[in-house]
């Protein structure tokens, strides 16, 4: 693996002229931050050694390097997820490769159900924590001491000051933010009512398909993480309607700006001293 690791780190140090300081996951429907980012270099999945190739719609499959709130920045434009046969040390790598080209802070975005009777569609909702409910974990097999310790304390997966610096921004910005827990599920089904109600009594305010294993492999690393969610449909008893990934998209892009608004004036504010 480490071999693996650094060979995909030497292919995109060769192209790069930067080193990144944030790495940032962008979740379905939500590439339009993109657009915020002054493009250095994009590099296409399909031609890094050893990299997985996203097949989802909503996630192009490249990394994307450049400058965002005066910060150097790498964002992966397109994710992995479990349910596309993906193991969980697929979904771990790349962000194994980003802490080798040197981020020292990740930011993840997903699109998630709703399942807090306060939330709304179009919600933003800060993750403060998650549940693990996908049944697997990237740290298992051999551990390399190299990567992190064989026990990594999760009891900060999400970064405590960087959650009270966002709602700052937020108050500032006057963008409502919502603030929970995300229940991290395998997929590629919608939940069923039972599993809504199931997953809200166990402590869950959002459940989605991904972010669970980026988040655990990244503190792994130690590396600080914020993550948030956009509610796009609802799993909410006398809420629950029809849902389609065509609306996730949809719901998710409304919802973008905001958001990206949030993350960059977060990356302007950072400090890595």
């Amino acid at each position: 693996m480490l071999e693996r690791i650094k060979e995909s780190v030497d292919y995109i140090a060769s192209i790069i002229t930067k080193k990144p300081e944030v790495g940032i996951i962008l979740g379905s429907g939500l590439g339009g931050l993109i657009r915020e980012i002054k493009i250095e270099k994009e590099i296409e999945y399909s031609t890094i050694p050893h990299f997985p190739v996203s097949t989802v719609e909503g996630h192009a499959g490249k990394l994307i390097f450049g400058e965002l709130g005066g910060r150097q920045v790498v964002a992966m434009q397109g994710r992995f997820h479990y349910y596309e046969g993906w193991t969980m040390q697929d979904i771990a790598f790349p962000i194994r490769v980003l802490k080798f080209l040197g981020i020292q802070l990740l930011v993840v975005s997903n699109a998630s159900g709703g399942l807090n009777p306060e939330f709304n569609v179009g919600d933003i909702m800060i993750i403060t924590d998650h549940l693990n409910l996908m049944g697997s974990n990237p740290l298992l097999g051999k551990n390399f001491s190299e990567l992190g310790p064989r026990f990594p304390d999760m009891k900060e997966a999400y970064n405590h000051n960087l959650i009270e610096k966002v709602k700052v921004i937020a108050a500032r910005e006057k963008i409502e933010l919502k603030s929970g827990v995300y229940g991290g599920v395998t997929g590629p089904t919608f939940e069923t009512p039972a599993e809504y109600r199931m997953f809200h009594i166990l402590g869950a305010d959002a459940v989605g398909m991904s972010t669970v294993p980026e988040v655990i492999t990244a503190r792994h690393m130690n590396i600080p993480v914020f993550a948030v969610s956009i509610i796009t449909d609802l799993g909410v008893p006398g809420k629950i309607a029809e849902i389609t990934h065509k609306m996730v998209l949809e719901a998710a892009g409304n919802a973008e700006p905001k958001m990206t608004r949030i993350i960059t004036e977060l990356i302007k504010e950072i400090d890595f001293s």
